[in-house]
């Protein structure tokens, strides 16, 4: 059975082999455009920053140069109930600088479209096992991010030689480039 996480909790990651699912569904826009939001993660060392370029995961590059983290490909409508995007990730392959996976989601050209994640509702991230598909753990967003244009929804780390999940669900008022600057 799943664990459901509340903003700030952490709980430990066993499974060596996991995916990360993302979800959301999206209100019936006034701006007469369709919403295009993305996952990305930005794959980080001891200092908070990518330990290379190639460590950003997101739909124009969609694998680690370690094979460790996989983009699923971009989904352009959010359409559809479950999962609209995902993650594959494999410790056992991963880069042994990495100490932190953060996963964020943000809106394709949200000023040009006037969008917000205060239009977007049953915002999720879980983890689950990716043979059996049951999930791990789940953090459900419930904040109301009326003027955000991304959110971190939640950070993978590295303790004492042991992964743990962090469920953030911390908003900003920006796009990918602001996430980029933040973390390289």
């Amino acid at each position: 059975m799943a664990i459901n996480l509340q903003k700030g909790q952490r709980e430990a990651i066993d499974a060596p082999k996991f995916t990360i699912g993302l979800g959301w569904d999206t209100n019936a826009s006034s701006t007469g455009s369709a919403f295009d939001l993305d996952a990305s993660v930005f794959i980080m060392g001891d200092n908070k920053k990518l330990i290379a370029d190639e460590y950003f995961v997101f739909y124009n590059n969609l694998k680690s140069p370690d094979e460790a983290v996989e983009h699923t490909g971009d989904n352009l409508t959010g359409a559809g109930d479950g999962d609209d995007e995902q993650i594959k990730i494999d410790l056992t392959k991963i880069d042994s600088r990495v100490t932190e996976i953060c996963i964020v989601v943000t809106i394709h050209e949200a000023e040009s479209r006037r969008q917000n994640f205060g239009q977007v509702r049953n915002s999720f991230v879980r983890i689950f096992d990716p043979v059996t598909n049951a999930d791990i753990l789940k953090y459900e967003l419930e904040e109301d991010f009326s003027i955000e244009t991304a959110v971190e929804f939640g950070r993978i780390y590295k303790r004492d030689g042991k992964w743990k999940f962090e469920a953030v669900g911390a908003g900003m008022k920006g796009g990918l480039q602001d996430y980029l600057n933040k973390y390289n």
